[in-house]
């Protein structure tokens, strides 16, 4: 009761506005830098979806071959045991090697990736020069 009749004052507890204005400024600069990187690991992911499901249907049209002497055409999910990822488009065609031999091609892709795939079962030179089945870009 005394403090009271002096005129102390209690030192107050909580934030003052500057402390809760650096705050609101250090947030807003970590989300400044995460968002974009969220973005670009996201992307990465699709990528990563679309190759997989590339060689997947590969693996699997290698499997409709065993099992009926011919590959298979059209959409990736009629193929046995190939299960897209969600939201790949995947679609295969048939093609003849410059052996003669039968051949089949695989086309991935994925709305929200940087790339697509293609797996030739022939082989193939890529757009950055390099051989193989696999050609992503």
């Amino acid at each position: 009761m005394r403090s009271v009749m002096r005129g102390e004052q209690r030192p107050t507890r909580g934030f003052t506005l500057i402390e809760l204005l650096v705050v609101i400024a250090i947030v807003g600069i970590l989300a400044a830098v995460a968002i974009p990187q969220f973005a670009v690991y996201r992307a990465r992911g699709y990528n990563a979806r679309v190759s997989t499901d590339a060689r997947s249907a590969a693996t699997a049209e290698e499997a409709a071959y065993v099992d009926n002497n011919a590959y298979a055409a059209g959409d990736c999910s009629s193929l046995v045991g190939m299960t897209n990822s969600g939201g790949v488009v995947c679609t295969t065609a048939l093609t003849v090697c410059s052996s003669g031999a039968p051949g089949f091609t695989v086309a991935t892709s994925h709305p929200q990736a940087t790339k697509s795939c293609s797996w030739n079962s022939c082989g193939q030179t890529c757009p950055d020069g390099s051989t193989g089945n696999l050609c992503c870009s």
